[in-house]
């Protein structure tokens, strides 16, 4: 993945994510949308975790690993965590997915059921089928809940309640999600990774309030960009706008590393066969015969029109449409001496007298 730029949105287990991408040569740039934060009062959590013990529900609906944990490890901080497991131990655990199931487990209990799809959706679907008249059950909310869900088990006659551990908090630095969108919008992306259905919702607001919301949409959509989710979930909120965002079959970020890695490495990247090596198109770089050579846009943009062009004549005119903020032929110029010194070999980029510049690239071997 050397020369690839990868933008990551999330704020949980980001460093685990960037740190794979890093270690196979990709730069990457961290722009969390949102961040996870406490419940913003503990004791309220500590009374909710009271009342559970006091008042067994009959069903509860773990719907994120990181809530459970979190759930466990306030009531083993009050002196409450036997109390728990074991007034859990006589419930229905419903697991949302394999993540919330494996948290169950951690905690030496068992889950009743647990769902394939990875959605609350299901879970609710597959207790009104069960039937839940009369029941009580607790649902551990996740960031952002969706009041609707739980009015269905409501009117189906359960009585529900609500226990939030954590909640979803504003991105740590708007200023870096701007600047993000800026360079998605601009091309000097190469993918932007997604692990949450907030956080990529929240990417989408941002855009909203930076003025680029149709600029990134229309990005998005030419597929210049990869766009790559962790699973169907989090691509809900761009399914939502006729885009097909990237999933893995298996819904975990090992799956979600490796299919960006793939696509990155064979059939996303633009490249031709030169007579100085195989040349590469990364968002911020290219990379020449094995050497990652960072360009600025337009170096870049000029590049990249060369390689499109498989060798033929590209005129200054066509070179100056793709400059971006270039008024005059003479930027081509400065732009196309700004590319040969970058690139380390002037013989790469030749002129042809009257007409422009072309590709020294060898007879065959262009792909795309």
């Amino acid at each position: 993945m050397s020369g690839c730029t990868l933008a990551v949105t999330a704020h949980r287990r980001a460093d685990d994510l960037i740190a794979s991408f890093e270690r196979r040569g990709a730069k990457v740039l961290h722009a969390p949308t949102l961040q996870i934060v406490p419940a913003p009062d503990d004791h309220a959590l500590i009374e909710a975790t009271r009342r559970v013990i006091a008042n067994p529900p009959d069903d509860v609906v773990v719907t994120t690993a990181v809530g459970f944990r979190g759930w466990v490890e306030a009531a083993d901080t009050a002196g409450l965590a036997a109390d728990l497991l074991s007034t859990l131990e006589q419930s229905r655990l419903l697991a949302r997915g394999p993540k919330a199931r494996g948290a169950i487990r951690a905690a030496g209990l068992v889950e009743h059921w647990s769902a394939r799809s990875e959605t609350t959706t299901e879970v609710v679907e597959w207790l009104r089928d069960q039937g839940v008249v009369g029941r009580k059950i607790v649902v551990q909310l996740h960031g952002l809940s969706d009041p609707a869900l739980m009015d269905a088990l409501r009117s189906a006659g359960a009585s529900v309640r609500g226990l939030q551990v954590y909640r979803w908090g504003p991105a740590p630095d708007p200023a870096a999600v701007e600047r993000v969108i800026g360079q998605i919008c601009a091309g000097t992306v190469d993918a932007v990774v997604h692990t949450s259905a907030p956080g990529a919702q929240a990417l989408l607001d941002a855009a909203v309030l930076a003025g680029q919301y149709d600029a990134l949409v229309a990005t998005l959509r030419t597929g210049r960009v990869l766009n790559a989710c962790v699973g169907p979930v989090t691509a809900q909120p761009f399914q939502a706008l006729g885009l097909e965002p990237l999933v893995p079959d298996r819904y975990r970020l090992g799956a979600l590393i490796r299919i960006v890695t793939d696509r990155l490495t064979d059939d996303n990247a633009r490249s031709i066969e030169t007579a100085f090596g195989q040349l590469v198109i990364r968002g911020g770089a290219a990379v020449l015969d094995g050497e990652v050579l960072p360009l600025g846009p337009g170096p870049r943009a000029v590049l990249a029109a060369l390689v499109a062009a498989g060798g033929d004549v590209v005129s200054r005119p066509d070179l100056l449409a793709v400059l971006p903020g270039a008024e005059d032929v003479h930027a081509v110029e400065v732009t196309v001496n700004r590319l040969r010194t970058a690139v380390g070999r002037p013989e790469l980029v030749r002129t042809v007298v009257r007409r422009g510049y072309r590709l020294a690239v060898e007879p065959v071997g262009m792909t795309t």
